[in-house]
């Protein structure tokens, strides 16, 4: 926020200091259940310090991004290969925009620091067959400048395993800035032949072979009010 300017050293820390009180949702106590504070916590802990510079800083603080790592994980027993086989993978979302520009469609934000498995890696290593892999049109944020779009990526299993998502923005969406509109929130699917069954932000269960988890990941907030569409007159 302070510029490229400035090397990241001990002195540029010392003003700050963390406080976590016990019993809150980063410095849980027992008996909370507690998971994902790598992955899931830490990408909104992101959203919130921006939103809190945004006003001291609103000519260089990004709306909200797509605000979840969108963790997917699958296990079981490829019977074609004789090996039992654990995938997991994060899946990228969009980007929130800013006041220099759109945010970026199908990326990795903030937190992470992952990238796409090619489809064809991902096929001749495990039992899975990936049926869809996109762009999720205007799932970004209106505004100025737009919100980038997350992904749709389903991904067919050729054999029966347990599967596990840990997910977030799947009820509220991205946040925009500066009169932006908010981005689309996520949504998750079990796909069986031609019908989907929705299925919650965070959840394990069993996927028969056949059938495929379809993952559509939130987009980012837009910045700025979006220019007025005039209305066109007959002469």
């Amino acid at each position: 926020m302070i510029g490229t300017d400035v090397p990241t050293n001990a002195g540029f820390m010392r003003p700050i200091a963390v406080r976590a009180p016990a019993g809150s949702v980063v410095n849980a106590s027992f008996p909370a259940a507690v998971a994902g504070g790598n992955v899931e916590t830490s990408q909104r802990i992101v959203d919130v310090l921006l939103r809190a510079l945004a006003t001291a800083a609103p000519d260089r603080v990004p709306a909200a991004s797509c605000g979840s790592m969108n963790n997917l994980a699958v296990g079981g027993f490829d019977r074609r290969r004789g090996r039992a086989f654990s995938y997991y993978e994060t899946v990228a979302g969009g980007a929130g925009a800013g006041p220099h520009g759109d945010g970026l469609s199908g990326v990795h934000t903030h937190m992470t620091n992952t990238l796409n498995t090619p489809i064809e890696a991902l096929e001749a290593y495990y039992p899975f067959l990936v049926t869809e892999y996109r762009l999720r049109r205007s799932s970004g944020g209106r505004g100025r400048a737009r919100g980038g779009d997350g992904l749709v990526r389903e991904l067919r299993l050729l054999e029966a395993a347990d599967v596990t998502l840990l997910t977030e923005r799947r009820r509220f969406p991205a946040w925009g800035l500066a009169g932006g509109g908010g981005g689309r929130p996520g949504r998750n699917f079990l796909v069986r032949g031609e019908r989907r069954r929705s299925l919650p932000s965070k959840i394990n269960l069993r996927v028969e072979a056949g059938e495929a988890v379809r993952l559509e990941t939130p987009g980012g907030g837009g910045w700025g009010k979006a220019p007025s569409r005039r209305k066109r007159t007959k002469k």
